[in-house]
Order: structure tokens, then sequence, then C-alpha cells
């Protein structure tokens, strides 16, 4: 050891006694230096961003969220705040049913999951009996679990924006589905509270995060403000043209359980009019799928009729009619009065068909209409917009 010190002394004083190569060796120690600490700065914020959670939240699904609670037991969330781009539903075109406690959202295969809100992934990896599992964090103090994915594709301490895709959906047993669910201080929520799952929208509306030991209560404070005719579609037997030739239907009024997308989870294959001069739109999932009523009503219809095969006619307020068939099962008869979302029949092939599917059709006034003036099939929702009824029949926009 002293021998070594020795020579790199000697070579030291060597290299200060001729001034050329004292400065190219100086030039060389001070870029080495500065070589070493950026490699050093990349280690260190490389490791931050990596142990920005810690081992158990990257590998736990249930955790509680540090200070959370640190300056209160409580706090609220306004989404009524959020904008559209601030939110996605986590499997737009797939179709929910809720336990309770999460959701089990169907789809096809290769779809996408989409975060929910902005926030940073705490977690992705296997969990056995869960899948491929991703978990982020929000900034509203939300968590939201994504479970059973084919591919998850983020990583822990990446930062998300809503509508990101995070994951290629999975499943089990050959069944295509996303498992979701909604955490607080890790303890998991009726996601219905926050989303109503048949539209797949956000409810707008304040909601309160109490802790009660080691449970979270949640509480709804503020309930999106009812609008003038928020109960529009519901009555039967009212008349908007008694004293008047037109009446303007505000679709965007309308509330959540008083109408509902026919075939949830649907795509259409085949729409209304064009060279075939389609009396309405073609809807398909799968044989023996649910079919809703769309609205209020009452059937007035039900059993084979010609090349629909089996149909339903129901009767709903203002003029309006929906017919559907090819079932390969009613489950409504006629004079049943019935709720929108309420299940009146199963897909099926019955009649001119080549396929399982549903045949929608909209009336108004004995009137047959495009049933995209009233739904948004790619959104499967109704259409944001009004809607100037006459008493003649007519439907125009706005």
């Amino acid at each position: 050891m002293k021998q070594n010190s020795l020579k790199y002394f000697n070579i030291n004083r060597l290299f200060n006694n001729i001034p050329a190569v004292h400065m190219v060796w100086h030039s060389m120690c001070g870029q080495a230096m500065s070589m070493l600490l950026i490699v050093m700065s990349v280690l260190f914020l490389t490791s931050s961003s990596t142990d920005k959670f810690t081992a158990a939240e990257q590998q736990q699904i249930s955790i509680a969220t540090p200070g959370l609670f640190a300056k209160s037991d409580m706090f609220n969330i306004d989404f009524t705040l959020v904008r559209d781009s601030e939110y996605s539903f986590p499997l737009p075109v797939g179709k929910a049913v809720s336990n309770g406690s999460e959701l089990q959202i169907e789809t096809a295969k290769g779809d996408a999951v989409k975060a929910m809100f902005d926030g940073t992934v705490r977690l992705s990896r296997h969990i056995s009996g869960h899948g491929n599992v991703i978990v982020v964090r929000h900034h509203n103090g939300l968590e939201t679990v994504y479970a059973h994915n084919a591919q998850n594709l983020v990583k822990v301490g990446q930062e998300v924006k809503a509508g990101n895709t995070i994951a290629i959906v999975g499943g089990q047993d050959d069944k295509t589905f996303l498992t979701f669910s909604i955490m607080v201080n890790g303890a998991k929520i009726n996601p219905e509270t926050i989303i109503a799952i048949s539209t797949h929208k956000l409810r707008k509306q304040t909601v309160q995060c109490r802790k009660n030991a080691n449970r979270v209560n949640i509480a709804v404070l503020t309930k999106e403000p009812a609008a003038k005719g928020r109960k529009l579609m519901a009555d039967l037997d009212e008349d908007p043209f008694k004293d008047k030739n037109t009446f303007k239907l505000d679709l965007r009024n309308i509330e959540e359980q008083h109408w509902a997308y026919p075939l949830p989870g649907a795509k259409v294959i085949s729409p209304y009019g064009g060279k075939r001069r389609h009396s309405g739109v073609d809807l398909k999932t799968r044989p023996n799928d649910e079919i809703v009523s769309a609205f209020n009503g009452i059937v007035t219809q039900s059993g084979p009729y010609y090349g629909y095969g089996n149909c339903i006619r129901i009767r709903h307020a203002y003029g309006f009619e929906t017919l559907y068939s090819h079932q390969s099962k009613n489950l409504v008869k006629v004079g049943d009065k019935v709720k929108a979302g309420q299940v009146i029949g199963l897909t099926g092939r019955t009649g001119r068909a080549t396929t399982e599917h549903l045949h929608f059709e909209v009336f108004f006034k004995g009137r047959r209409i495009n049933p995209a003036v009233v739904f948004d099939h790619l959104n499967r929702q109704l259409q944001q917009t009004s809607l100037t009824l006459s008493k003649n029949g007519n439907v125009k926009k706005g």
C-alpha cells in the first residue's frame, strides 16, 4: 500500500512539474468528478421516485393512506367541479354489475382499461386470487383498483391522467372482465355512490369521507340540483299538448332512474335508415343477454309478430313508444307496467334474423323516428340536447 501511494504521489508531482500535462490531468479529474455527480444524481432521483411508496404500499391492495386524516377526521370531495376530461369510466365499452363493494365490468378481449381520475400508480403487480392488479392513488383522496388484467401497462410511481390506458382487460374462466373497486384509506366503498353504472357517468354531488375508528363512513352531502321537469318521461298520463301545439323536451333533464339504454354494453351492427331503409337500429352483445325497457311505460304488445319474431312494444309518456324484437324469450305480457331499466326479454334470432341481436325502434305519435335522435349509441346514453315535439308528430332537435 505504501509503495502504491508513493507511486501515485510521484506521478502527481511529475504532472505538476509539466504545465501542459498538469492541465490535462486536472481537466480529466474534473470531468470524471462531474460524471460521477451526474450518475449519483440520477441514481438518487430514480430511487426517490420508486421509493415514494413503501414496500407494503407496493405489495398490498388494501392499506391505509398516510396522512389522509392527519389534519381532520373528515374531508369532502366535490364532484360537481370535475370536468369531463378529468373523469373516465374504467371500461367505457363495458357492461357493469355491482355487488355493493366492487364492479365486474364485462367487455371484449383486448379492450383498454382506463384510469378513472388523475393520480399516481401505487401498486402494479400480480397478486394471487386477483391476477394482475393496478392501484392508483388519486389527488382527491380516493384510490381505484383494477384487477384481473391480462397485462399491466404502468409502473409504480408513474403519473397517469384520467382516461389514460393503464392495462389490457383480462378475466377468468374464459370470461373477459375487469374487477373494479374504489377505496378510501384502504377500505372499499360502494362504487355506485360515486358513479351511475347504467350510464357510466360520474355523479355530480359532494361526498364526505369521515374516519370512524378503523372505518370510513361515506355520506352524500349535496346532490345535483333538481332541474325543472326532472320527472320527465315518468308520468304516462301527462298531456304536454293540452294547451299548446309544441313542447320542448330536454333530454338532459331526465333523471337516471327514468331512462336506460335498451341493451347495455351493446354495439351497433346496423344503423337506422340507409339503402336498406332500416326501420330501427340493430344492437348486439351476446345470445340471451338481458334487454331492458328504455323508459317507464305500459306493455301494449308482446308475442310473435311476422318477421320481427318475438316482439315487445311499450307505450311511454308524451306519445313515445319503443319496440324490441327478435327475442329468444319475452319476459313481460300485455298490460304490464314496467320501469326504465327493467328486464323485459332476452336477445335471440326469432323472425327474420341471421344472428342474435336486438332490433330497436322508437315512435312518436305513431311515427317512426331515428332512435339516434333520442340515444347516443356510441356512449349508450341519452343525447345531450333538447327536442321540440309537435302535436302533429314532428320531432326536431333544439
